[in-house]
């Protein structure tokens, strides 16, 4: 087998087979196949595409590429909740615990945030004491005894995927359909969930900025976890507004705890209680509307929260710091944003609105940068909110002036303020499983 003849059968427009898939991941993985030889595919593949069976093959042997997650030394059915990445996103905080305290076990590897978007592994550090690092025993062990890790990946899974990404970062072939659906599958089969929910992010603030190109790459992402044997379902929600109010690490901790004991953000509750009854369902626990109620007597009853304090007791954390959250350590600099004009605030672009909490020492610009836990930003009026002038948008928080100054002008730039009314914000728009799109 030749790795031309595969690279010019993708580029006639040919269907690649099985072995020809396994051949290239394979030996691009031990470095057999060449940068230049693997990008001329990968452009193929960018201009050409790939049937929903060529992408279920590409991401199974990519997640092959390295080490699998054995968690057959799990009791129970293994649910996994992955968002495609945004701001504000603290949903694994609060969907997790729902979902472990109703019985799904969820042994869950999250990652780190990078530009405008969050990561769950820094939100879970900015509580003192906290790791994300567990051996594979104490991992297992966990998960028995309590029914939920969180943690940061472990061994090398899905290799293939860091090499293929980096190539096709610099080549102009990142959009790709079936490329980006495989990237993020193939961690999610190594990962080794029996279930898996994905949230599609839609908007400005996400990957895919429109809701057609979402529901695409959530059926994509469905159709490859049912052929490699995972029952998976998506959600595609809202990312053109920042979910809750809280944005920075310490900040969206205090957020969801808070939301776990019953307050919270309306939107936030919203979508996450659509999302824990959607595990729920998926992981066999009963119809949505019987998993909704779970989710509903999960939080009413404190289970919910027990069990996130239960985890990062575990994990080394100090919980008292969940349940009295002004424990937090504050950034010693402040600041409101006010309203210049009366009117409507009518849009967000929600990638700025990042890109200021990232100004503001909360997020990464490359992935050695370090973040600062306490810094952050308050949305105080979101799209769709009458606004007058003087009126506070947002709280700001930073360890120094600077930083507010360069912040400030970000934020205000991702604002639109009119005289109409904007149509009302939508928090959930689809449904996709294998049965096809449901709109919500």
């Amino acid at each position: 087998m030749r790795m031309y003849d595969i690279i010019a059968a993708k580029r006639d427009g040919g269907k690649l087979t099985k072995e020809q898939i396994d051949f290239f991941i394979g030996g691009y993985t031990r470095g057999e196949i060449p940068d230049y030889q693997m990008s001329a595919l990968a452009m193929a593949i960018y201009l050409r595409g790939m049937d929903a069976e060529e992408t279920a093959w590409l991401t199974a042997a990519m997640a092959a590429s390295g080490d699998m997650a054995d968690l057959s030394g799990i009791e129970g059915v293994k649910g996994d909740k992955h968002s495609t990445g945004g701001v504000g996103d603290k949903t694994t905080l609060i969907v997790a615990p729902i979902a472990a305290s109703c019985g799904v076990k969820i042994a869950k590897m999250s990652g780190r945030g990078l530009g405008h978007t969050g990561g769950t592994l820094d939100k879970l550090e900015s509580i003192p004491g906290c790791s994300v690092s567990l051996t594979e025993q104490q991992f297992i062990r966990q998960v028995n005894d309590i029914g939920i890790a969180v943690i940061g990946q472990t061994g090398d899974l899905a290799p293939a995927d860091k090499k293929l990404y980096a190539l096709r970062d610099v080549t102009a072939t990142v959009s790709s359909l079936p490329l980006i659906a495989s990237s993020i599958m193939s961690k999610k089969l190594a990962g080794g969930a029996d279930c898996i929910l994905l949230d599609v992010k839609t908007g400005s603030g996400a990957f895919m900025k429109t809701l057609e190109d979402s529901i695409a790459l959530a059926k994509a992402m469905v159709e490859i976890g049912e052929h490699n044997g995972r029952h998976t379902a998506a959600l595609i929600t809202d990312m053109d507004t920042p979910l809750g109010c809280a944005v920075g690490n310490s900040l969206e901790v205090i957020e969801a705890a808070e939301t776990l004991k019953g307050g919270g953000p309306d939107d936030l509750w919203q979508v996450c209680r659509a999302l824990a009854a959607n595990l729920l369902s998926l992981c066999g626990k009963g119809t949505l509307d019987e998993c909704e109620a779970m989710a509903d007597e999960a939080r009413s009853s404190g289970r919910a929260f027990e069990t996130l304090c239960r985890m990062v007791r575990a994990q080394g954390g100090d919980d008292g710091f969940l349940r009295d959250t002004s424990r937090f350590v504050k950034a010693p600099c402040r600041r409101e944003v006010r309203c210049g004009a009366d009117g409507f605030l009518t849009a967000t672009d929600t990638e700025k609105i990042g890109l200021a909490a990232v100004a503001l020492g909360a997020g990464r610009e490359t992935k050695e940068s370090s973040v600062d836990p306490a810094a952050g930003l308050h949305v105080l009026k979101k799209a769709g909110d009458k606004v007058r002038s003087g009126d506070v948008l947002a709280v700001l928080y930073a360890a120094d002036e600077a930083k507010l100054d360069a912040a400030e002008e970000v934020y205000r730039g991702a604002l639109t303020v009119s005289q109409e009314p904007p149509a009302p914000v939508k928090r959930i728009f689809a449904r996709v499983d294998r049965g096809g799109v449901t709109m919500l």
